[in-house]
């Protein structure tokens, strides 16, 4: 779901940079020094999930986990997947500084956006909780695709089309994803319930 360079106008270039200082600025003073070490092993999920992708245009598609994070760092979620943003487009070219912030809002607002909508469901016992984190998973992904729509039409109408793949290329995408943060939600919940403390703050 990275947005490569050269795509996007610089209105929308600053207008997403602007955006991914301001929520990095919460997350940071969010940022517990004891969650530390869980916001870098979930940095570097990310970082890992996002290396296999297939490009399809201006964008690639690949598994995201910003449901997860959302659902696990609320608002630290930003500056754990700026840092992962960052080394990929350092070291790998994926999307690039200069698309850095809307790359960066595109992933991480539906990640914030998550914590806050499902955190009720998540905090009930039993089925609530996995319907909440399964809906976590798969809704992250659909605003992202929702998102990265909007940057691309906002930049010009040209993109319409390309607006419309990237939705419908994420569908598979969001019941994977939902899949994987259900599991992972379910896991912690039984054997690592200090991960999901967030949840209950």
């Amino acid at each position: 779901m990275h947005i490569s360079e050269g795509v996007l106008s610089p209105a929308v270039l600053g207008g997403g940079a602007g955006l991914a200082v301001m929520g990095t600025a919460i997350g940071l003073k969010k940022l517990d020094y004891e969650a530390i070490p869980r916001v870098a092993i979930l940095s570097a999920a990310f970082f890992v999930a996002s290396l296999i992708h297939v490009p399809v245009g201006p964008v690639g598609l690949h598994l995201v986990l910003n449901g997860l994070m959302g659902l696990l760092l609320g608002w630290v979620a930003v500056p754990a997947i700026l840092i992962a943003l960052f080394l990929q487009a350092l070291l790998f070219q994926f999307g690039g500084l200069t698309v850095l912030g809307v790359n960066t809002v595109v992933m991480a607002a539906p990640a914030v956006f998550c914590f806050y909508a499902y955190r009720g469901l998540l905090r009930r016992p039993g089925t609530a909780a996995a319907v909440g984190a399964f809906a976590c998973g798969a809704t992250a992904i659909l605003l992202s695709g929702l998102l990265v729509a909007v940057a691309l039409i906002t930049t010009g109408q040209s993109f319409l089309e390309v607006a419309e793949l990237v939705l419908l290329a994420h569908i598979p995408i969001m019941i994977i994803e939902g899949i994987i943060t259900l599991f992972i939600f379910l896991f912690f919940q039984k054997v690592r319930p200090e991960m999901l403390e967030g949840i209950y703050a």
